[in-house]
C-alpha cells in the first residue's frame, strides 16, 4: 500500500469515527393507522403518522392560530367568496415533484373528486381553483366560508406529490409520497411504519432525527413499560390511571394539553346492513335511555382517576362554543326504564357495540355496560383492531361503536363531517335537512356569536335525537424519555416533529 493509500485510508477512518451515529425516534401509537393516504384516511393516529410526511397549507401554533406552512400568506376578498394564497417557492415531493399551484390545484380536486374521499365536505363551498400563476393559487367559493382555512390546517390541506397518485390511484395509501420532512420507507402492518429524513425538506434545518419509526401497541400499560425500559422514546395517550406512576418515573416527562374533540357512541340509524331491523335506529327515547342510564362523572373517576371531563356535546366546557343549555345530566335509572317501556321495551333489550381493542376503550365500555344494565339494557362488546373497526364503522356494519374525535378549531370540524346528511364521517346515516340548513348558514357567518348562536341550535336538534352519545373529554397525555427535548403538544393531538432533538444528539 503507498503512502498516499495509507493517508487515504486513515483519512475515511477518522471520518467515519467522527460521524454522527444514525437518530432514530420511536413513538408508540394506540393503534395501527388505517391508510396513509390524506384523502381516505379516518383515524387519529393516521393523522399523527401523516404530519411527518405530509406539509399542508397552513398549520396552527398551540395557541390555535393559523400559520403558514405551504402557504406563506393569504388574503379573502370583500364578500368572502374569492381566497388568494402565496404558495411557498422551491418546495418539492419527496419524488423530486415540484409543488406549486398546479400541484395544488390537483390536490384539492382530487379531495373533492375521488371516490373515497372524505374531505368533500369539508371543502365542498370550493366552486372552481385558478392557477394564477406558479407561485399564487385563488379559490373560487359558492358562498363565504368561515371554517375553509381551518380545513386546510388538517387532511385537507396536505399535499401529495400527483406524479405518485396518478400513477398509484386508490393504492397511494400503501407507499404515500408527499412534501412533508419524512419520506415514506415501508410498513409492517400491526407492527411499525418507518419513515426516513428527507433531506430536501424546505425546513430541514428544524428536523433532527434521520428515521421515525411508529409502533402500535394498543396496551396502555405495555406502552408505558416499553418507554420505561427504553424500548420506545415517547408515547401518545398515556392512561390516567398511569399518570401518577409515569411522574413518579425517572427519566421520563409527561406532558398534557387540553383537547378540542370528545369520545362517545356513534348509532347506526341508517348507514347498510347495521340499520336493519334495528330497534335502535327507529327511536330516539331508546338512545336517550341509555344516555340517562350512564353516570359521568362516576365513569370519569372509576376509569380516569377524574382527569377528564364528563361530555354531553362536542366541545368541552372551557371551549368558547360550548352550549350551557345543555350541562351534563344526572343519571336517572327510573327515567331511562319508563323510555324504554314508553318505546315498547318495557323488559329491556340488548344492543352490540363494537369497541377498539385498547386497555381505555374496553374499560370504558366495562363501565358503561354495568350501568346500562341496570335500565335493562344488556350491552354485548365485541372488540376489534382500530382500522378494522373504522372499516365496519363506514360500510354499516354496526349497531353502535364507541368512537372519538380528536377535534378542530373551528367548531364545523366537530359537527359538520359526522351531522351533516353527506358529511364524509357520517357513518350514522343520520340526516337533518333542519341541520344542513344550520350549517351551511353557520359557514356562511362571518361574525363569531351568529355563529355560536346557529351551532347551539344545531346541538338542540341532535341532542333530541342523539345520533352520537357523548361521553367524555379526554385530555392529551404524552409521556417521553428526559433526554428527548423540543416537543410541545397541540391542542388537536397531533405529534409535531420540527424542533424534536435528543438532548446528546
Amino acid at each position: 500500500m503507498t503512502l498516499s493509500r495509507l493517508s487515504l485510508a486513515a483519512a475515511l477512518l477518522a471520518a467515519s469515527a467522527l460521524a454522527a451515529p444514525a437518530q432514530e425516534l420511536r413513538i408508540a401509537l394506540q393503534s395501527d393507522p388505517d391508510t396513509l393516504d390524506p384523502d381516505p384516511n379516518r383515524s387519529f393516529v393516521g393523522r399523527v403518522v401523516l404530519a411527518a410526511l405530509c406539509d399542508k397549507l397552513v398549520d396552527i401554533t398551540p395557541e390555535l392560530e393559523i400559520v403558514p406552512q405551504l402557504a406563506t400568506g393569504w388574503s379573502w376578498s370583500d364578500d368572502g367568496r374569492t381566497l388568494t394564497m402565496d404558495l411557498r417557492e422551491g418546495v418539492t415531493f419527496h419524488d423530486g415533484t415540484p409543488f406549486d399551484a398546479e400541484a395544488a390545484k390537483w390536490n384539492i380536486e382530487r379531495s373533492q373528486t375521488l371516490d373515497v374521499s372524505q374531505r368533500k365536505t369539508e371543502i365542498e363551498t370550493i366552486q372552481r381553483v385558478e392557477v394564477v400563476d406558479p407561485a399564487t393559487l385563488r379559490l373560487h367559493l359558492s358562498t363565504p366560508d368561515a371554517a375553509l382555512l381551518a380545513q386546510f390546517t388538517d387532511r385537507a390541506g396536505m399535499m401529495i406529490s400527483p406524479t405518485a397518485a396518478r400513477a398509484a390511484g386508490e393504492e397511494f395509501g400503501r407507499d404515500p409520497v408527499c412534501s412533508g420532512p419524512f419520506a415514506f420507507d415501508s410498513r409492517v402492518a400491526q407492527d411499525r411504519i418507518t419513515l426516513t429524513r428527507f433531506d430536501d425538506y424546505w425546513n430541514a434545518d428544524a428536523i433532527h432525527f434521520d428515521t421515525v419509526t411508529y409502533l402500535p401497541i394498543p396496551d396502555t400499560t405495555v406502552r408505558l413499560a416499553n418507554l420505561q425500559s427504553g424500548d420506545v422514546d415517547m408515547i401518545e395517550r398515556l392512561a390516567a390511571t398511569d399518570l401518577g406512576q409515569a411522574r413518579a418515573a425517572p427519566g421520563i416527562s409527561v406532558e398534557t394539553v387540553t383537547p378540542l374533540g370528545y369520545q362517545g357512541i356513534t348509532f347506526n340509524l341508517a348507514n347498510g346492513p347495521g340499520a336493519e331491523d334495528n330497534p335502535w335506529a327507529d327511536d330516539p327515547r331508546l338512545r336517550q335511555a341509555l344516555n340517562l342510564s350512564i353516570d359521568r362523572d362516576a365513569l370519569n373517576q372509576v376509569v380516569f382517576d377524574g382527569v377528564f371531563a364528563p361530555a354531553i356535546q362536542p366541545f368541552a366546557p372551557d371551549s368558547p362554543w360550548f352550549d350551557a343549555d345543555w350541562p351534563v345530566p344526572d343519571r336517572d335509572v327510573e327515567a331511562a326504564r319508563a323510555l324504554l317501556a314508553e318505546a315498547g321495551h318495557p323488559d329491556g333489550l340488548p344492543l352490540e357495540v363494537q369497541v377498539p381493542n385498547s386497555t381505555e376503550a374496553g374499560r370504558v365500555m366495562q363501565v358503561v355496560q354495568s350501568m346500562a344494565a341496570e335500565a335493562g339494557i344488556e350491552i354485548e362488546l365485541v372488540s376489534k383492531e382500530f382500522a378494522t373497526l373504522l372499516a365496519d364503522q363506514a360500510r354499516g356494519a354496526f349497531e353502535a361503536s364507541q368512537i372519538g374525535w380528536s377535534g378542530r378549531i373551528d367548531p364545523d370540524g366537530n359537527l359538520a363531517t359526522f351531522l351533516h346528511s353527506e358529511g364524509g364521517l357520517n357513518d350514522s346515516g343520520f340526516g337533518s335537512a333542519e341541520i344542513d340548513t344550520q350549517l351551511a348558514e353557520a359557514r356562511a357567518a362571518t361574525d363569531p356569536a351568529a355563529r355560536k348562536e346557529i351551532y347551539d341550535a344545531v346541538q338542540d336538534v341532535a341532542n333530541a335525537e342523539l345520533p352520537i352519545l357523548y361521553l367524555y373529554h379526554r385530555n392529551w397525555v404524552y409521556a417521553l424519555d428526559d433526554d428527548i427535548e423540543g416537543f410541545t403538544p397541540y391542542p388537536d393531538g397531533i405529534i409535531r416533529l420540527e424542533g424534536v432533538r435528543r438532548s446528546d444528539g
